[in-house]
């Protein structure tokens, strides 16, 4: 199959372009290394993508450079599309939430036309576990998305998947929409609570918590690439949770990090404007239509997370 990966150079963006070279799909990646993280590191999600294999990319803007990209799309004839460039964060949705209009939303748009345009018949579209606002204690259900969204990054999402939908119609597109739920592991996100939280003890800093009552759904990188690749190849379409099915809370985050740093020091505040109190993904759904089945255990995750950070971010500061 022919995939176009928008995000492609990003961090889930490079492990699962690294799974479908594997499965010997031909692959061209898009990215405009935006600022929000260094474009060192991502170029050297890049060389960890081209290690695997042969790949084509393009650095270019979805947002600005629509015009050369159509001739992109149309060159390359993609059978699918994977949308997973935007910009991520809660916290700094705050601070420029336009950014998150243009990113999120416009370049969503885009991208849906450009795919439109060019005869792309497969749309997956990277969404949120932050579109479901806080539902407290129990799991959220793909229909429990009501658009009750609580910061400028989730209502961007929210109103991402209503454009997908509304071009899949106009376009004819087979779309497929995947909720991520706070996805962690090798090349995790710099700004992400694990890979700071583990940054920070690898320097021998104290850790920041924003209320230890917060729990979070935490996804392992492999698990989140195979449940990708599973809605790939399904002829069935949708809207699927991907998550791990069990919140953990900040208080089991910490024991678990007591493992590996057993001098671990805190400094709590107070729960941060904007973040949901709890994720819990009901994912028996993509259990039963796409055949997704989480393998890694947050114990085993957060080892093989803490083992590669060592091996491979001891100079990041």
């Amino acid at each position: 199959m022919k995939i176009i990966i928008t995000g492609g150079a990003g961090f889930i963006g490079s492990n699962l372009s690294r799974k479908l070279l594997e499965e010997r799909h031909e692959l061209l990646l898009i990215d405009s290394f935006h600022p929000y993280y260094s474009q060192e590191r991502k170029e050297r999600q890049l060389s960890f993508v081209q290690d695997k294999g042969t790949i084509s990319f393009v650095q270019k803007d979805l947002l600005v450079d629509e015009e050369e990209l159509q001739d992109v799309f149309h060159q390359f004839k993609a059978d699918c599309v994977i949308h997973l460039a935007a910009i991520p964060g809660v916290s700094h949705s705050l601070h420029v939430p336009n950014e998150y209009v243009d990113y999120d939303i416009k370049a969503t748009i885009n991208t849906l036309r450009l795919a439109g345009e060019s005869g792309v018949k497969k749309f997956l579209f990277a969404s949120s576990s932050s579109v479901y606002g806080n539902i407290d204690q129990r799991p959220s259900k793909e229909d429990d998305a009501t658009g009750a969204v609580v910061s400028p990054y989730a209502a961007a999402k929210y109103g991402a998947e209503a454009f997908c939908k509304a071009y899949a119609s106009i376009y004819d597109l087979d779309l497929t929409i995947l909720r991520f739920f706070t996805v962690y592991g090798p090349w995790g996100r710099p700004d992400m609570a694990i890979y700071s939280f583990i940054n920070k003890l690898m320097h021998r800093q104290e850790i920041p918590i924003y209320g230890l009552e917060n729990k979070r759904d935490y996804t392992y990188i492999d698990d989140i690439v195979s449940g990708t690749s599973k809605a790939i190849e399904s002829k069935e379409t949708g809207t699927f949770n991907l998550g791990n099915g069990h919140p953990v809370s900040m208080s089991e985050l910490i024991s678990e990090l007591k493992i590996h740093f057993p001098s671990l020091q805190l400094k709590i505040s107070d729960r941060r404007v904007g973040d949901v109190t709890s994720t819990w993904a009901d994912i028996g759904k993509a259990q039963e239509v796409l055949g997704y089945s989480p393998a890694v255990s947050f114990r085993e995750g957060i080892k093989r997370t803490v083992q590669w950070m060592k091996e491979h971010e001891q100079s990041v500061l």
